[in-house]
């Protein structure tokens, strides 16, 4: 076969874009095989790592699906990559297999709000909503296809889809004529049918577009309805807009927000017990530290931590400006700091989920630099507890991880050593260790596996 040149390479990528699972996987396939021809040079896995990412099965801003995201970290030379869409795992055994196939190592997850009854009166990491906190549920082995865990997530659907439905119905009448059909017209844009805020914003767009063809009426339009210049909007549907919808229409004080409360969301027990049982890891999503709650910091994680909650996650680009020296980075430090000393994985990475955010973070900057190390050790932490609880119930939340490493940071040092060492085309080969298996012996079955020669 000829190797393809670069626009069939482009080609290719678009195609994992693709909302047809089959397309998807021939791509992948087609560029893989490409990498093995030489035609495509890839890095060697580097220090950089992203657990973050959101695929279009909840909202990415690139359209990119599981596969693809594989596909360009392993493209970027990323040590570690990490899925969370919102309330569903639909992305996992797409993600896993392609990294599994393209020697990257990934992970699987999702995130969620939750409601926190121990800090209901004050407000966490969900800007003017007290009480109501994002969460994520890291490294799952697999999405649960039947009992209480499906159940759970089938919840968790509904309960987003409700609230769209009727966030939809009251931006409808703000901004009638221009209205959406949600079945329509939003859920469309996803291909599994789990539409977002952000779905329903492109939808508004479009809608506008196509009912006021005259670019005169179609400025008029949204400058009456959001209040703002036309020419600050990126018309017809550029991000702006989009953004200007979101945040006139359907964040606190626009025409479609409705406060939350404790009713609203599962709470942090009932979800970390979901996680839990399901194999994953419970990790509190900090925001910046701005919060009463989070000025809390050490009260915070004990609450958390008291439910389950065994890690913490960072989005590092909503902390810094880069050669800024200012509150952010010093909270930044100190969450790192608090994590370590009660011996928290820290899992990093950037969302995707808006127009202009990179693919990864800049580790070599000057304010990530120091933290690198750690964000590299969490990540490893979660690829090593992914991999071993699918393979054989031996992840870093299992009765064997508890029963074999009481103290946390010894728990830690283990699971970051397996991260390192353990290559993905092994990880299906540890399916024959029981629970009777001893570190030690975990530690030689992963170095056979990862050496030259070894099984694969």
């Amino acid at each position: 076969m000829r190797a393809p040149d670069d626009r069939q390479l482009r080609e290719l990528e678009d195609r994992l874009l693709s909302f047809d699972a089959d397309e998807r996987a021939a791509a992948l396939a087609a560029l893989w095989e490409a990498a093995e021809s030489g035609a495509v040079v890839l890095p060697a896995p580097g220090q950089a790592v992203n657990l973050h990412y959101h695929t279009f099965f909840s909202y990415n801003s690139c359209g990119h699906s599981p596969s693809s995201v594989a596909w360009l970290a392993r493209k970027a030379g990323l040590g570690v990559a990490g899925i969370v869409d919102f309330d569903v795992l639909d992305g996992l055994e797409e993600f896993i297999a392609s990294g599994r196939r393209l020697g990257q190592k990934t992970c699987a997850g999702l995130e969620t709000r939750v409601y926190v009854p121990e800090f209901a009166a004050q407000e966490i990491n969900s800007p003017g909503e007290p009480g109501i906190a994002y969460h994520l549920g890291l490294g799952f082995p697999r999405s649960p296809r039947d009992g209480p865990g499906a159940e759970f997530l089938a919840a968790l659907r509904r309960t987003a889809e409700e609230r769209n439905r009727s966030l939809t119905d009251r931006v409808n009448e703000y901004l009638r004529p221009v209205t959406v059909d949600y079945d329509g017209e939003a859920l469309p844009l996803t291909p599994a049918g789990n539409a977002t805020e952000r779905h329903i914003c492109l939808a508004y767009v479009r809608r506008a577009a196509r009912l006021f063809s005259n670019r005169g009426q179609l400025s008029d339009f949204w400058s009456g309805r959001l209040g703002l210049d036309a020419r600050d909007l990126d018309l017809p549907e550029g991000i702006a807009l989009q953004s200007a919808i979101r945040t006139r229409t359907m964040k606190r004080g626009g025409v479609g927000y409705v406060q939350p409360n404790g009713g609203d969301f599962p709470d942090l027990h009932a979800t970390n017990r979901f996680i839990l049982e399901n194999g994953g890891i419970p990790a509190y999503a900090w925001l910046d530290g701005t919060s009463e709650g989070e000025q809390r910091l050490e009260d915070l994680l004990a609450a958390v931590m008291a439910s389950g909650t065994a890690a913490v996650n960072i989005i590092p680009d909503r902390n810094y400006t880069p050669g800024v020296k200012d509150a952010r980075v010093a909270a930044l430090y100190g969450v790192v700091a608090a994590a370590e000393e009660m011996a928290l994985p820290v899992v990093a990475g950037t969302e995707m989920n808006s127009p202009g955010q990179r693919f990864v973070d800049d580790f070599d900057c000057a304010e990530l630099a120091p933290l690198a190390e750690a964000f590299l050790k969490g990540a490893s932490i979660v690829y090593a507890h992914s991999a071993l609880q699918r393979a054989a119930g031996l992840g870093y939340t299992s009765p064997w991880a508890t029963r074999n490493f009481p103290d946390r940071a010894d728990r830690n040092d283990f699971f970051e050593q397996v991260g390192r060492s353990l290559v993905p085309s092994g990880q299906e080969a540890l399916a024959g260790l029981g629970d009777e298996v001893t570190p030690a012996e975990v530690e030689s079955a992963i170095r056979r596996l990862s050496s030259p020669g070894g099984e694969r």
